[in-house]
């Protein structure tokens, strides 16, 4: 046996004896050797791995660890669509469900699985030959984005499958990516005492730690998984949901115990009542239960609609609610100079988390509650997520209370607030020496949907502007001159500097129209900034329009011209706009602009709405306008058609019956074109779309394969 051989061998053993010891670690409790011997073993694979790259396995147990960097994620279409469930607050309508399901099965016996609906991100994930080889986000429920690397560090998810009698080659498992109470407790508690911005809630953060660059970071947040359903071409993988549930267990993949059987609706009820308070004591949050049938050919009896299963709902526990004491209102400056008041509370606990600050929104709201510092006050977790004060016990108020004067300086900056009319926000005007402002507006340039810099995330930027490093965007592109000191800097280091000044340079290549959204221009969204982009190619032609001809671009409008026409007329501004033109940043379109192809659209406004089957909104957007249409957001009697995809919310379509405008569908939107003017299909199998006034009806096309549940995203 050649030197080579022995130690791919070795490798393989290795590899094979750290799956199985995260498997008994993770899935059973049990820790079959002590936690140095565990990392003496990893070690030693990760120095084989160092010295023979080419022996490494895609799955090895080294990838818990993280240290891969993505510079983006690639979007890609989900091979069964992710859909999504009803919702219901009440118990008669889960017993309208239970008789839905009753009549749609014609008196057949069936029974329901009840599982929690752990607050999360939907995962899908596939096996090959068991080996996971790609997860992908739930997106927009045909299509994901791709984030394999990031979903490897989650120690509880087998990178392996344990070998079973059965195991199909090549399968699909959907299931919640969460963030465990305790790490984000833990999380919050480090960012306060850097003086960091608090996370919102536990599924916000899974979200955001899926999308970090560097896989390193990912594995440091500790994030768990939950498998709920398997999902397969094949029909005859298993006869019922809680089957599938059992063989996914029994291969290594984490499945929670708290799920029950259950053969009535009675017992569907008692089910929930037992969870709406014991599911506090878990270390995951949730926010109700999913019931679903559990015979998976009865499933295919009761199909789908338009958007979700027929066989299966969610319900959601009503918001819990505690009494606090309010101790006092703190003020927060954004990055629009908006001041937004924090109530700061006795701390309480709430929906499983200690609550001690909650939203109050603005002045108006103050007003209306008739708040006073010392109130007993109703405290709500909207959506279990966001605490909120609902109401004032006003017997309970003490004599002394004083109402609560709205401040009328920045607690900032100290210059004087003003209130625009018609809004319900005091501001402060300072937004050139501002400290928050100035800050959020860094944090805002260097954001991901804006320029993305690698290596300036909102903390580090943030940090730079406390040390006097930076002030403002065009600031930023000074940092690489001053390498050497930055490198100096605790938790920065040589590395992180490089890291730091290549995602500047790249930076120099980022599109206009991001360019301009990450301007933070108030009013100008990512949607505006491409409409002015497109619009105006440049941004010297963009500074040089009146007011009146911004307002004539379509989806500005007056609000929005107004604001551009204004930023533009500062002189700091247009100083702004000119060091960054020497810093190389993209302030215009590059190639020539699209010749129209027709005018077969003149004359024509559509609004496009939901999720398409056969193309991407931007691709028909696209299209329409290089036939001579125009492009809306807004429905009105002058509109010409709103054209729908799946997911279009209910008010668009009835407003737009309520004008008489037509509804039309994809596929007849693209019989106006002319022949051979369509884009090329992005997806491999159209499903029907909704026709001109029609109701949602059932989904035809391709049907989803029984033995699964999984696809519907259950979250």
């Amino acid at each position: 046996m050649s030197d080579l051989s022995a130690i791919q061998q070795k490798i393989q053993r290795l590899t094979e004896q750290l799956h199985h010891l995260n498997y008994q670690y993770y899935q059973n409790d049990i820790s079959e050797v002590s936690d140095q011997e565990f990392d003496a073993l990893l070690r030693e694979l990760q120095e084989l791995e160092r010295q023979y790259p080419e022996l490494a396995l895609a799955n090895s147990p080294t990838q818990r660890v993280g240290g891969t960097i993505t510079k983006q994620f690639p979007t890609v279409e989900h091979r069964f669509p992710m859909l999504s469930l009803a919702n219901t607050y009440s118990e008669a309508d889960l017993r309208e469900f239970d008789e839905r399901v009753r009549r749609g099965l014609e008196g057949a016996s069936y029974q329901y699985v009840c599982e929690l609906k752990f607050d999360g991100v939907a995962m899908s994930l596939t096996y090959e030959n068991g080996q996971l080889t790609r997860g992908v986000t739930r997106g927009d429920g045909t299509r994901g984005d791709v984030v394999t690397s990031n979903v490897r560090t989650i120690k509880t998810l087998p990178l392996h499958l344990r070998p079973a009698p059965g195991q199909p080659q090549d399968f699909e498992v959907r299931g919640e990516i969460f963030m465990p109470l305790s790490v984000f407790n833990d999380l919050n508690q480090e960012r306060e005492q850097n003086g960091e911005a608090l996370l919102a809630n536990p599924r916000n953060a899974a979200s955001g730690t899926l999308k970090l660059q560097d896989s390193a970071q990912v594995a440091n947040r500790r994030l768990r998984f939950y498998a709920y359903s398997y999902l397969s071409p094949r029909r005859t993988d298993f006869p019922t949901h809680s089957a599938a549930l059992a063989a996914l267990k029994q291969w290594g993949l984490p499945v929670s115990d708290t799920w029950r059987l259950c053969g009535s609706i009675e017992e569907v009820l008692n089910f929930i009542h037992q969870w709406e308070k014991a599911r506090f004591e878990l270390p995951v949050a949730t926010d109700g239960i999913v019931i679903k049938v559990d015979d998976l050919q009865q499933q295919e009896v009761l199909g789908f609609t338009a958007k979700s299963p027929r066989w299966a709902i969610a319900y959601k526990y009503p918001a819990e609610a505690a009494r606090s004491q309010l101790l006092g209102i703190q003020y927060q400056v954004g990055r629009t100079g908006a001041v937004t008041p924090v109530a700061l509370l006795t701390p309480v606990p709430l929906a499983g988390t200690i609550v001690k600050r909650a939203s109050v929104h603005n002045a108006n709201q103050i007003a209306a509650l008739d708040l006073r510092v010392g109130d007993t006050v109703f405290v709500e977790k909207g959506g279990e997520i966001i605490p909120k004060i609902t109401g004032v016990d006003v017997a309970a108020r003490p004599a002394q209370a004083e109402p609560i004067v709205y401040p009328t300086e920045c607690p900032a900056c100290g210059t004087p607030l003003v209130r625009p009319e018609g809004e319900a926000h005091f501001r402060c005007p300072n937004d050139r020496g501002c400290p928050p402002q100035l800050k959020a507006k860094l944090e805002h340039y260097v954001s991901r949907k804006a320029l993305n810099i690698d290596g300036l995330g909102a903390e580090t930027v943030g940090r730079f502007f406390d040390l006097g490093l930076v002030t403002d965007a065009a600031s930023l592109y000074d940092l690489p001159a001053k390498a050497a000191e930055l490198a100096q800097l605790e938790r920065l280091g040589e590395k992180s500097v490089q890291r730091l000044v290549a995602g500047l340079a790249q930076s120099q290549q980022v599109p206009f129209d991001r360019v301009l959204y990450g301007l933070g221009i108030r009013y100008v969204g990512e949607t505006v900034a491409e409409k002015l982009a497109y619009h105006y190619r440049t941004i010297d032609a963009l500074a040089a329009a009146s007011g009146a001809e911004l307002a004539a671009v379509p989806e500005v409008g007056g609000v929005i011209a107004e604001s551009v026409a204004a930023w533009f007329g500062q002189p700091e501004n247009r100083d702004l706009i000119e060091r960054l033109r020497a810093a190389g940043v993209q302030l215009a379109l590059t190639g020539e602009a699209p010749q129209a192809k027709s005018d077969r659209l003149a004359g024509q406004t559509f609004v496009l709405s939901g999720v398409f089957a056969e193309h991407s909104r931007e691709e028909l957007q696209e299209l329409i306008q290089l036939h001579g249409g125009k492009i809306t957001g807004s429905i009105s009697k002058k509109l010409s058609f709103l054209v729908a995809g799946d997911k279009m919310g209910p008010a668009k379509r009835e407003k737009a019956t309520e004008l008489k405008v037509p509804i039309i569908s994809e596929a007849e939107l693209l019989a106006m074109l002319p022949t051979g003017e369509e884009p090329a299909a992005s997806a491999s199998e159209p499903t029907d779309s909704l026709t001109s006034g029609a109701a949602a009806a059932p989904q035809r096309g391709p049907q989803p394969p029984v033995g699964t549940n999984g696809q519907t995203s259950l979250f």
